[in-house]
């Protein structure tokens, strides 16, 4: 396996489990899910936090779909080298950092870890390009 699709396979594992803090809020806050809760699909209130985590999951779900295809084109095209390598590390680390600094709560250091990984999508889109 390349060091890229093994990183495609964390972020794809570490994207999977990050609604797991999330529902642990829910359940804590307001028990175990009932029949009615079924039925009617609006959120129940929970603390910051959990609203928090709810967002951290959504926002790697919003931003794994780039980053998946450009690794399956970095594979698929043969274009992996160092580079791509270390785009696709630092992407995973920065996920992690991401979802840690908004389950916290830490404004500044959240926004500027999203903007780095961003930076790791581009990378890799111009190590495919040139």
């Amino acid at each position: 396996m390349t060091t890229e699709l093994y990183y495609l396979s964390l972020v794809a594992l570490l994207t999977a489990v990050l609604w797991i803090p999330y529902i642990a809020c829910q359940v804590m806050t307001n028990g175990n899910p009932t029949p009615q809760s079924y039925v009617d699909p609006t959120p129940l209130p929970v603390p910051n936090w959990g609203k928090r985590a709810n967002r951290a999951y959504m926002n790697s779900v919003e931003t794994f779909g780039p980053f998946a295809a450009l690794v399956l084109v970095v594979h698929l095209t043969n274009s992996a080298s160092g580079m791509t390598a270390f785009w696709c590390m630092a992407y995973f680390w920065l996920r992690v950092i991401h979802a840690i600094v908004f389950w916290l709560g830490i404004a500044y250091v959240r926004t500027i870890v999203f903007t780095l990984a961003f930076i790791c999508i581009l990378g890799l889109f111009w190590e495919i390009m040139t």
